[in-house]
């Protein structure tokens, strides 16, 4: 398996996790949270591919679909329109909503789209590219995916651990 197989791997097990923990659950449980301190799946959801749409059209040097394909004004946020959920107070959490499952999944699936796109056309010493120098070391595209695919992994696993605990209530 080639560099870009192994990472089409990875966000399909990605697209695999989200999927499993959102289809079919009406919007109570998308929206519910556990506690006051804890993350909706809508949050979670939105948040894992906010990062994911953020950090691939950073590193592919295109717009966010966030932006380019109407997403901000279909899930109406009341952020600022980059915001991508990093440090999200209790409230600001609250706030991610949902009516249904078709927003998440609608959004998720275009930026997977895009993501299996831009690793499909990495060849050669291309993970080595310097995408972020504001850390010590700089911060290569191969570290950035890898980060992406792990963060995504654990909020979708945050997510169906809420899914578990709401189905068996």
């Amino acid at each position: 398996m080639n560099t870009a197989g192994m990472l089409a791997e990875a966000f399909d097990r990605v697209g695999e996790a989200v999927h499993a923990a959102v289809e079919g659950l009406p919007p109570d449980d998308l929206n519910a949270r556990l506690d006051e301190g804890a993350n909706s799946i809508s949050w979670l959801v939105w948040h894992l591919t906010r990062i994911q749409d953020d950090h691939i059209a950073d590193a592919s040097g295109t717009a966010q679909i966030w932006l380019t394909e109407g997403w901000a004004d279909r899930f109406a946020l009341p952020f600022d329109a980059t915001d991508t959920g990093y440090g999200h107070s209790s409230d600001e959490v609250a706030a991610v909503r949902v009516d249904s499952a078709e927003p998440l999944l609608g959004y998720f699936d275009a930026v997977q789209e895009r993501t299996l796109d831009f690793v499909a056309g990495l060849e050669g010493h291309a993970l080595d590219r310097i995408v972020d120098e504001g850390w010590s070391p700089p911060v290569t595209l191969g570290v950035r995916l890898i980060s992406v695919v792990a963060e995504d992994l654990q909020h979708a696993g945050q997510a169906a651990f809420v899914r578990g605990v709401l189905r068996r209530a």
